[in-house]
């Protein structure tokens, strides 16, 4: 399958009617071509739908539609600290991936020419930090009460596979302390109910204040969950991973241009084949990758 890119029309902002507000969202698609794939964009923290160029750019000129909505923990929205909503940040952007996923008819009619190219049966999600768990949560990964260890099962059978970068990892005694205090949602995520396939990548030199761990924090995701999927480590990456959060963005530490080229040319291999496009670009994406950069692994107790 031939990826060579073609021209991309982007329409922002689409405001998509959600169950508690509307949900601004920014569209990306080909000009051209038809039974387009849906991928859903999960920004990090404090980033918004202007934000991962780098990717979601590529994404589109390889034959998806991007979707990426603004969550309500961005620095565009302004949420006042100690706001109520502030605990339940985790869940709200579920929600606002599901929004999508409840208007993909909207989502076509917004995009000039977009109508009637789009095959809605094939959705994977993505998401960058945060929006690595947000992803993950529509995958099958739950977030659990810490005191009663229960959590509601908000995966989406509309979801078959995913991208999960720069993710954080188990909680618990692996969080620095004050960490889950701050940030409740990372107190104890369950990778074990995870069962979709995604592609988890971390960066090797992602040293998080979050936790304990390491770089190796961000592999969790890999190791503790049972579905098939696909583990990419990129040496010396940081939490940016070369630059992804923007072509300008002030919060990369480690701009690499190659590092991203790499990182475009195996999440778009990775997404088309397990979107059921092609084959062809994540062999070709993955063939010559030094030792150690990928692990993969078949599905484990997954009926």
């Amino acid at each position: 399958m031939n990826t060579v890119s073609r021209p991309v029309v982007s329409v922002a902002p689409v405001l998509l009617p959600g169950a508690h507000r509307e949900v601004p969202v920014r569209i990306s698609a080909p000009a051209d071509g038809g039974d387009l794939p849906v991928v859903l964009f999960a920004h990090g923290f404090g980033s918004s739908l202007r934000g991962y160029g780098p990717l979601t750019d590529h994404w589109a000129a390889a034959g998806l539609v991007v979707v990426q909505p603004t969550h309500l923990d961005s620095r565009t929205v302004g949420l006042p600290a100690g706001d109520p909503q502030w605990s339940s940040l985790w869940r709200t952007r579920v929600e606002d991936l599901r929004t999508v996923l409840d208007h993909l008819e909207g989502v076509e009619a917004a995009v000039p020419g977009l109508a009637g190219r789009v095959d809605r049966g094939r959705v994977a999600a993505a998401g960058h930090s945060f929006g690595g768990q947000t992803a993950g949560i529509l995958l099958g990964l739950r977030v659990l009460d810490p005191d009663t260890g229960e959590g509601p099962d908000l995966s989406d059978p509309r979801v078959s596979a995913g991208v999960l970068l720069a993710t954080a990892g188990r909680g618990g005694d692996a969080l620095r302390p004050g960490v889950a205090e701050q940030l409740p949602w990372l107190r104890r995520p369950d990778f074990s109910t995870m069962t979709a396939p995604a592609l988890v990548v971390a960066g090797g030199a992602d040293a998080s204040a979050l936790t304990t761990m390491g770089p190796a924090w961000s592999e969790d995701p890999f190791h503790l969950s049972p579905g098939g999927r696909d583990l990419v480590v990129l040496p010396g990456a940081e939490h940016s991973l070369g630059g992804i959060p923007g072509y300008d963005a002030a919060e990369t530490t480690d701009a690499d241009p190659a590092r991203v080229a790499l990182l475009q040319r195996l999440t778009t291999g990775w997404l088309r084949r397990a979107l059921g496009a092609d084959d062809e670009a994540w062999r070709a994406a993955s063939a010559d990758l030094p030792d150690g950069v990928l692990r993969t692994r078949e599905r484990t107790g997954v009926s």
